[in-house]
């Protein structure tokens, strides 16, 4: 299978990546900003499975602007897409009336607006193949009725942008292969978690939280179709 994660250098997205190397010979299309740590994972996925074949594409995702090189240099690996995991995100924990413009703009851009204009970019690609499923990564509180906590009203609202454009999605393409999920997670120790939730524990560990993902990655396309999924113990 072809395979798209984006925030792929640490945390659940390098955890997730990994998983899916073990398993088959499957070719992963890695995307962070962090390119040391993404060669990093890149070294990792070679050692575990050299017929595993891997591709990194070093981007900033905070500017939408980059989302066309990132879609050039896709089509130029791939000729269809069957998993597309908008996993990257971007936090800063700060009271509503403290958060500059440009971290309010950071984290629209990265949580809403580069899956926004990735999945635009990519639907010709999903749409070849014979099941695409694109998985948006969100959060508990970017869902209605759940919890909220002071400082993170502009990362839950773009969460809650990216998982109401999921039911969307789901609607405007049912008459095709692509299908499209929103998973809602709850905590688990990453350093996004510990940014937002200083200290609070995580009830998952991020290689247990990917490991759920890469089993709804490959299966949940069967069941499920523009679902918001909550994937929580607690709260936080």
């Amino acid at each position: 299978m072809n395979i798209i994660i984006t925030g792929a250098s640490g945390g659940i997205g390098a955890d997730l990546a990994l998983q899916i190397a073990c398993e088959e010979n499957h070719s992963l299309l890695l995307i962070s900003r962090n390119t040391l740590k993404l060669k990093d994972v890149e070294d990792k996925i070679r050692a575990i499975n050299n017929k595993c074949k891997c591709f990194l594409i070093p981007a900033d995702l905070s500017s939408v602007n980059e989302i066309k090189r990132i879609s050039v240099l896709i089509r130029q690996k791939f000729k269809h897409i069957d998993i597309l995991i908008n996993n990257a995100g971007m936090l800063a924990n700060k009271p509503f009336e403290h958060t500059s413009k440009l971290e309010i703009e950071e984290m629209i851009n990265v949580n809403l607006l580069a899956p926004v204009y990735l999945i635009q970019e990519l639907l010709p690609l999903l749409k070849n193949a014979d099941n695409a499923h694109v998985i948006n990564i969100g959060s508990m509180g970017g869902t209605q009725g759940s919890s909220k906590f002071p400082g993170l009203s502009f990362y839950s609202a773009s969460k809650g942008g990216l998982a109401i454009l999921t039911e969307c999605l789901a609607e405007e393409y049912k008459n095709t292969t692509v299908r499209f999920n929103y998973l809602a997670l709850g905590s688990a120790d990453t350093d996004m978690f510990r940014e937002a939730f200083p200290g609070f524990t995580a009830s998952l560990s991020p290689t247990e939280m990917a490991g759920f993902i890469k089993f709804f990655a490959f299966s949940g396309y069967k069941y499920f179709n523009g679902k918001i999924l909550p994937v929580a113990l607690t709260s936080p």
